[in-house]
């Protein structure tokens, strides 16, 4: 898994991964920053941990080779992006591409990029939701894995809507990711589907 803050999806995952018949494991946490909770969630679960800061590379196609390099080692199956708030590169997507997810506070293929409930609430629709999708070279472009909805109440504000598209959102995460591990899945002309 890689993360950039509190890590409050990775932990729903730790938690699903302690029931055997949940089928997926958490082999290793990376992070693009140092001192986050993610990261303690993940030490205090006995999960490896690495940390690649962008910071720490002349550019960014340099981070990226590292990045991937600090994933390959723990040889994942599926690579889940659980708030990371870095786009991945060309190295990255060779070495992951077509198992590697991410999720989207809104449903893809509307309102892409990190303002989604925002945009969901100035342009006045009546339900949004979250999007699992894998990841392309793209900004919340890659194949739909699954999505979930939820309803934009009146007296909604962003604060409030991205709340409860926060809920809904690991929900969905944890399932499908669960189911992922368990089925396996294919993809056909940006379909996607479970069973292999």
């Amino acid at each position: 898994m890689l993360v950039s803050g509190a890590g409050t999806n990775l932990q729903a995952l730790l938690h699903a991964c302690t029931d055997p018949a949940y089928g997926a494991r958490v082999v290793a946490v990376g992070a693009d920053r140092d001192g986050i909770e993610a990261l303690a969630r993940a030490e205090r679960a006995g999960v490896p941990t690495f940390v690649q800061r962008v910071t720490g590379h002349r550019t960014r196609q340099e981070w990226d080779a590292a990045l991937t390099a600090s994933c390959r080692q723990h040889d994942p199956d599926l690579v889940v992006l659980a708030g990371f708030m870095k786009l991945a590169g060309s190295a990255f997507l060779d070495a992951f591409g077509g198992r590697c997810v991410n999720t989207h506070p809104a449903l893809s293929p509307s309102f892409p990029g990190m303002a989604g409930p925002a945009e969901a609430l100035a342009y006045g629709v009546k339900v949004t939701g979250a999007t699992l999708f894998l990841v392309d070279e793209g900004v919340d472009t890659g194949p739909i894995v699954a999505q979930t909805t939820v309803p934009v109440e009146d007296d909604d504000d962003v604060a409030t809507l991205h709340e409860r598209i926060k809920v809904a959102e690991r929900a969905m995460l944890v399932a499908t990711v669960g189911r992922m591990a368990r089925e396996g899945f294919t993809i056909t002309d940006r379909k996607v589907r479970f069973g292999t």
